[in-house]
């Protein structure tokens, strides 16, 4: 499975859980850390903690373990690393706080310096 196949199934898991506002960014351009970043809001702490699990489950299904997740304890934020793939589950108003959407959206820009010779 490779990292666009691995997103698929993390959307695809977030979407049978009723996961809000689901957004998948690639991210191969921007970092070395991971591909793609999944981010998506659930409705009460229950709904992000049971979101991130099913995630986490239909991962492993496919033979993805996650290689680590935080934040299940407070259900307010939880981060899913699946490698290729990183998946923030968050509730709306941690989610506008941070902004994870706009953050990597930022274009990289060339350093003058360096260019300038």
């Amino acid at each position: 499975m490779n990292s666009e196949q691995l997103s698929d199934l993390v959307v695809e898991a977030l979407e049978e859980l009723k996961g809000k506002d689901i957004v998948r960014l690639d991210v191969r351009n921007l970092t070395s850390v991971t591909d793609y970043m999944v981010v998506a809001s659930g409705t009460s702490n229950r709904h992000v903690a049971a979101l991130a699990e099913a995630v986490s489950d239909k991962a492993k299904q496919a033979g993805h373990r996650p290689l680590g997740i935080e934040g299940e304890d407070g259900g307010e934020w939880v981060l899913l690393d699946l490698g290729d793939t990183l998946v923030h589950v968050m509730l709306p108003r941690v989610r506008e706080f941070y902004n994870l959407e706009k953050l990597w959206s930022i274009k990289p820009t060339t350093d003058r310096a360096a260019t300038d010779g």
